[in-house]
């Protein structure tokens, strides 16, 4: 603050100095051509020296209330420079009107040559600090070898202020060399005194003959599909590549270069974004009481935060882990500060716990997301997989509906298709009990299946950007691996929205797009991230995990697909299953568990679930119905 009254304090003074200045100039200028000497002339001036001071308070008044000692003139734009020309204009115009008025005035002459001279030495020292300031910048730049050469793609007022933001900041070692932007109208013009070059399909071309080191996306509305495209064309090249914030940031005045981001898988998907149906989703969550276990997690903690938007009555985050639930807690508590929130700790294992908290809370819409997920752990693992997804799923489920609960979302997952894990196997016991248990009960049991989530906990994304962050190299377990790939939030939002279709028995498919080859993502990340794939980072095939298969599947041989009002939304034909019989089952495995042996468990739940399969056995087993 008082660096700014500083800087204010010191330009009133150099414009008090250049109006007295410009005033002796005018008087040597009217009357040089005169008798008068310039001994004469200095008399003279001295003599109107009181009046010339009043003019000069009236100068920096105006000036003032045209805001010139707040603008930063080393970015200042075209509007500033007019506004100083302007008010200098006008001020001239007033001390002529006063001038005019007054019997002893300062000849009129000199007041309107003393005007165009205010006007050019106040304004003049402006564009003057700039134009060294951009000079120094320059010098700097050519003579400094490491300064990055960049392309901004986009040429409109978001690629402006990336070029003018670097220019003005030598401190990042950025300099924009060239624009490419789709606009035929734009081709060969020049923003920000730099040219434009052509169009997207010219990105590879320009990189390469400008020597580029990285592309800045700046476009400030800019749909995910076109994005992808921008990108395809990145891919082509060697240069690193990274995308401007959103057009709000930009508006807001929020913007700088320090917030520009590196691409996310996300970008490359080039995911349309997702239309709900809010009316269809607040008619079954505003003003009830909502439970989501394992609430503290990637996809439970989304849940909660999309819940939030929609007014429940109350909301219960329920989770093991009291640091995720925590902070969750903290996190909704600031963004809604209305919000009716209660953060519990506690197991699905543990009916008891479990019990106590239907019995005070008495829940309408629990969304069930507490699991461990993680495939090669549980292979480890199996009978605390069977413990926690199998018996927490039947406890949570039975509880539910024995004190009414409207509805029950299962977050499932495509692993339970033809399953080659312990996991999988698990996630679809945990399907087989809602389906099973639905049709004893009023409340509407349904499952949610959907394929891998980008960000969440143990993603193969954040890994990725690890290991290229570390130089490398970058593993994968096998080189046709394919993955079907989705966001944290949009999965979230599905979820809600499949929650709103409910009727009993459902297993919902969310429509993931198309599967993506994880090495076609490891060698895109790379790429964008500046590197040559297997020249400057390797890609390491590791060679599959236990329980790992190539691909993952969304539907099961027996179910048939219909279609429910939303385009992503399916649903898969409900199972026939007693729930007598999948009890006996899980307490069957349960008994098994107490035993310690691995290879009996994995055995026993091939039985339960026919379509458990290892991966690396090469029959086929036929997805039979369970029953």
């Amino acid at each position: 603050m008082q660096n700014k009254k500083a800087k204010m304090l010191t330009l009133v003074i150099v414009d008090l100095l250049l109006i007295f200045c410009s005033y002796f100039v005018a008087f040597i200028f009217r009357f040089k051509y005169t008798n008068i000497s310039i001994a004469e002339i200095v008399v003279m001036y001295e003599s109107y020296i009181s009046k010339i001071f009043l003019m000069s308070l009236i100068f920096i008044g105006i000036f003032m209330a045209f805001k010139q000692y707040k603008s930063i003139w080393s970015i200042a734009s075209i509007d500033e420079f007019l506004r100083g020309i302007i008010a200098t204009g006008l001020a001239t115009s007033v001390v002529l009107i006063i001038s005019y008025l007054d019997e002893r005035r300062i000849p009129l002459m000199v007041t309107i040559m003393a005007g165009i001279m205010i006007m050019v030495f106040c304004n003049g020292i402006r564009i003057g600090w700039r134009v060294v300031r951009r000079t120094l910048i320059f010098i700097t730049d050519r003579s400094n070898g490491s300064c990055k050469r960049v392309l901004v793609v986009g040429a409109g007022g978001a690629g402006a202020l990336v070029a003018n933001e670097y220019k003005k900041n030598p401190q990042y070692k950025k300099k924009v060399v060239a624009f490419v932007d789709d606009s035929w109208v734009k081709k060969g013009i020049y923003v920000s005194g730099i040219k434009v070059l052509g169009d997207r399909y010219d990105i590879p071309t320009v990189v390469e003959e400008q020597r580029i080191d990285e592309i800045i996306i700046a476009i400030s509305e800019l749909n995910e599909v076109e994005l992808k495209k921008i990108l395809d064309e990145c891919k082509k090249t060697t240069a690193q590549v990274k995308i401007m914030p959103g057009v709000s940031e930009v508006i807001d005045g929020k913007f700088s270069v320090k917030k520009i981001r590196d691409v996310d898988v996300e970008d490359l998907l080039g995911r349309e974004p997702i239309k709900l149906d809010f009316s269809g989703i607040s008619s079954y969550i505003e003003n009830k009481v909502i439970m989501v276990t394992g609430g503290g997690g990637s996809i439970g903690s989304e849940l909660c935060r999309q819940i939030a938007r929609f007014n429940p009555k109350e909301l219960i985050i329920f989770d093991i882990y009291e640091n995720n639930a925590y902070d969750l807690q903290n996190e909704l508590l600031r963004k809604y500060e209305k919000l009716n929130l209660k953060t519990l700790i506690g197991s699905v294992r543990d009916r008891k716990r479990l019990n106590n908290i239907f019995k005070e809370y008495r829940p309408q819409v629990v969304f069930h997301a507490a699991a461990h997920k993680h495939v090669p752990l549980m292979e480890d693992s199996p009978g605390e997989a069977i413990k926690n997804n199998v018996l927490g799923t039947l406890n949570t489920a039975e509880l539910a509906s024995e004190y009414g609960v409207e509805r029950f979302v299962l977050i499932s997952t495509d692993k339970a298709v033809n399953p080659t894990n312990v996991m999988g196997a698990t996630k679809r016991m945990c399907e087989m009990v809602i389906q099973s248990i639905d049709k004893e009960s009023d409340t509407e049991f349904v499952a949610v299946r959907f394929g891998n989530v980008l960000g969440s906990n143990g993603s193969v994304v954040p890994l990725f950007k690890k290991q290229i962050a570390e130089g490398g190299p970058v593993t994968l377990t096998h080189k046709d691996i394919t993955r079907y790939f989705m966001t944290i939030p949009e999965a979230s939002q599905l979820v809600l929205q499949a929650g709103a279709y409910a009727k009993g028995g459902e297993i919902f498919v969310l429509d993931m797009g198309q599967p993506v080859k994880i090495y076609d993502l490891a060698e895109n990340l790379i790429r964008l991230s500046g590197y040559i794939p297997n020249e400057e980072i390797e890609i390491k095939v590791t060679g599959l995990r236990p329980g790992e298969k190539l691909y993952e599947e969304l539907l099961m041989d027996e179910e048939g697909l219909s279609e429910t009002p939303h385009k992503k939304i399916f649903i898969g034909k409900p199972g026939e299953f007693k729930l007598e019989k999948v009890k006996n089952s899980i307490n069957t495995l349960l008994d098994v568990v107490k035993l310690g042996n691995k290879e009996k468990l994995r055995e026993k739940l091939h039985e339960v679930v026919p379509t458990y399969k290892n991966p690396d056995e090469d029959d086929e087993v036929a997805a039979t119905i369970e029953k």
